[in-house]
């Protein structure tokens, strides 16, 4: 090493060194999954007390991990805004959106995805919660710590699907969504390219590009909690009563608010990456091609869906749109596109391969119908 060198942690190269960095940076992080996962095998035996458990992790752990999507542009946008003013704007909207289903769906808070209009549920309440349905929301958050845009609908979802017939048509629901997204993303961005650079050349914009990003980025995350509602309350019966409904409200509603006060916390590093994503006039596009997907997508079908799928398409299709128009830096941007895309996809499939994991370890008739198809 050479004399004046100040040798640096980030230096080391072998693998096994990088984990034990990693382990002392989080170990505060590490000690509560831990605990956690002690109280779920405490706790399995005991249907209320799991149940409850359960939900609480999955309140944060969903909210934290999906934010990147439905709240990642507004957050990286109004970095300048104070973080209260954020969380009670979307925090009402939550609670009136949520509070519209229950009254409206007598009890239900997910607008159908977990309770199908003739009483029948694809993912029904079960009589007793198995350790990996609850430790689920605890694995969602390890990734979600490791800045891994997994989804949180295949990771909650599929370790309470009574069969894999729940988990294919998510599965199918949500490519088609992705599929969808990046090519309409990549039309928007590549077509509009030119007049994008240059209107919003400048670093300055009109104070009305403040109020339209405000109105489409609260019409997202209503969509989004519509959408998406189900991965939280799927802990909890599928009619809330009164306390309960009460219960659900207020913790995320309380855990939106830790959120806005770390800015979005480690996954929103994966939003902050993307090209120019913090002026507010790109993140409103961004957020725009977005929410016209999910209500399309909403109202086609009741069937849960990956928003997360659906969102890595969206910035995929405009990453690859972007650097295809660039005249200058075109092919130095492409490669850093490619990888990001690469790195995104490939997250979401191991995301995608451990909650079928979770969902055959938790569900005997899922662990025999895929060894049955394998074998």
């Amino acid at each position: 090493m050479a004399k004046g060198k100040k040798f640096q942690r980030s230096d080391r190269s072998r693998p096994y060194l990088n984990i034990l960095d990693f382990m002392v940076q989080e170990k505060a992080f590490l000690a509560i999954v831990i605990v956690g996962i002690i109280m779920a095998g405490i706790f399995t035996g005991n249907k209320t007390a799991a149940m409850w458990l359960g939900f609480f992790f999955a309140a944060y752990a969903t909210v934290a991990n999906d934010s990147i999507q439905s709240l990642g542009t507004f957050i990286e946008s109004n970095k300048s805004k104070r973080w209260w003013i954020l969380w009670l704007y979307v925090g009402t909207i939550f609670l009136g959106v949520v509070s519209f289903s229950w009254f409206y769906f007598d009890g239900d808070v997910t607008f159908q995805r977990l309770l199908k209009p003739d009483g029948t549920s694809p993912y029904p309440h079960p009589e007793s919660f198995s350790f990996f349905q609850i430790i689920a929301p605890l694995v969602l958050l390890i990734l979600t710590r490791l800045k891994m845009p997994v989804s949180t609908t295949f990771l909650i979802l599929s370790v309470f699907s009574a069969d894999t017939s729940g988990i294919t048509s998510v599965v199918w629901k949500s490519w088609t969504g992705y599929i969808m997204a990046f090519i309409l993303s990549f039309l928007v961005w590549y077509l509009s390219y030119n007049f994008i650079k240059k209107y919003f050349k400048s670093r300055k914009f009109n104070n009305s590009w403040t109020a339209v990003q405000w109105v489409v980025s609260g019409t997202l995350w209503g969509v989004w909690v519509m959408q998406d509602g189900a991965n939280i309350a799927v802990f909890l019966p599928r009619s809330l009563d009164a306390f309960q409904f009460v219960v659900f409200a207020l913790t995320i509603f309380g855990g939106l608010g830790l959120l806005f006060y770390l800015r979005g916390d480690k996954i929103q590093e994966v939003v902050s990456e993307k090209s120019r994503i913090s002026d507010i006039r790109a993140a409103t596009l961004v957020d725009l091609t977005y929410v016209i997907l999910l209500i399309y997508k909403l109202f086609i079908s009741t069937v849960p869906m990956s928003t997360t799928w659906v969102f890595l398409g969206i910035i995929g299709g405009r990453e690859i749109a972007i650097s295809l128009a660039r005249n200058k830096k075109g092919k130095k941007h492409r490669k850093k596109a490619g990888k990001m895309i690469f790195k995104d996809f490939a997250y979401a499939m191991i995301g995608l391969f451990v909650s079928v994991a979770l969902a055959a370890a938790a569900n005997k008739s899922i662990r025999d119908q895929i060894i049955n198809s394998v074998f």
